[in-house]
């Protein structure tokens, strides 16, 4: 799909207050890497992640989500938000909607729309997708996407269900690896059609590709208390990087680009070996790209967007970069969005 008329009119971000290094992580697990003979280091070598955050275990999503959007509705009249999305894979509870409380945090107008929209790592941009079209045709001018992503109660399973299984081996382990790599962020983004912030930057249109079979790979199961996750990280990686081949083609057609025309890159921060395969076989630039994975790990459905926000307040952008944004998340699915800096 194209957008003529969507632009990000501005956006916000909230920074976790507890890290934990891979290092750190390692040590609480010596006695596990001990006896499995497993080498010190080997987490961080392995997916370039030094640090990731969280958290304290009972922080709302809605709380870190509210506090990320507030540094929007700062400068933007909040009775004029049409729909509020709430996109993360984090959520309060089960019922009612997540949005509804940040609805009521950030007291929005009785009149704004609301709804969860959660697609793993892919919420945002499936959000930017649903809002974006919505905008495009005349039925709302505004939409505020966000997210809070907190891994600190899926650290804490993972970590003692590792300790506690005396029956753990190399082989065990292998399918809890990538939760070590989950960290936590919030985001907020204020999507408006065109007459409202004609200087902002252009969200130009992209596509999706989803490849169900693979829905297997990655799977986490829990409450909105705590989580357990199991992935088959070798076999998501190929799958993973075999879809964003077909979705970038497509996304490419529908934007009219071709690969030296795009000036940045923000891609899903999943880990280094994620990145170069991706980067690698899409035949993109490895030197375009904006990273966050190292101090913020893996913050699912606030990742990407977290990295663009990032890269812009470094002035990694300059004015009319095309930039590629590519997501994918467990499912599988992937978004490949196109925007023009402004």
């Amino acid at each position: 799909m194209k957008f003529e008329n969507l632009r990000l009119h501005s956006f916000g971000y909230e920074e976790p207050e507890i890290y934990m290094t891979s290092d750190e992580m390692e040590q609480k697990l010596s006695t596990l890497y001990e006896r499995a003979r497993l080498p010190f280091g080997r987490l961080e070598l392995q997916t370039g992640i030094k640090r990731r955050g969280f958290w304290p275990n009972g922080t709302r999503p809605s709380t870190i989500a509210s506090r990320a959007a507030e540094k929007i509705l700062n400068k933007f009249p909040r009775e004029k938000i049409d729909l509020l999305l709430h996109a993360s894979v984090c959520r309060d509870f089960l019922e009612p909607a997540t949005a509804a409380q940040v609805h009521y945090n950030l007291k929005l107008s009785p009149h704004c729309m609301i709804s969860d929209l959660s697609n793993a790592c892919l919420g945002v941009l499936s959000s930017i997708l649903m809002a974006g079209q919505m905008i495009e045709r005349g039925v709302i001018k505004t939409a505020l996407i966000v997210s809070g992503e907190n891994s600190g109660p899926l650290i804490d399973q993972t970590l003692a269900h590792l300790l506690n299984d005396p029956q753990m081996d190399r082989k065990k382990i292998r399918p809890f690896m990538a939760s070590l790599t989950i960290g936590s962020a919030a985001v907020a983004i204020l999507l408006t059609h065109a007459s409202l912030a004609p200087e902002s930057p252009k969200i130009l249109g992209g596509s999706t590709l989803t490849d169900s079979s693979s829905v297997e790979l990655c799977q986490g199961d829990g409450s909105t208390e705590g989580l357990m996750m199991a992935t088959d990280s070798e076999a998501l990686l190929k799958a993973g990087v075999k879809l964003s081949q077909e979705n970038w083609n497509k996304a490419r057609h529908i934007l009219g680009w071709e690969n030296s025309d795009v000036d940045k890159i923000i891609p899903h921060q999943v880990g280094s070996a994620h990145r170069y395969a991706m980067l690698t076989e899409l035949g993109l630039p490895v030197d375009r790209d904006f990273q966050t994975f190292e101090l913020f790990g893996n913050t699912g459905s606030a990742a990407l967007p977290l990295t663009l926000m990032k890269a812009s307040e470094s002035g990694f952008f300059k004015a009319n970069d095309k930039v590629a944004l590519l997501g994918i998340g467990s499912g599988l699915t992937s978004t490949m969005l196109g925007m023009e800096w402004a």
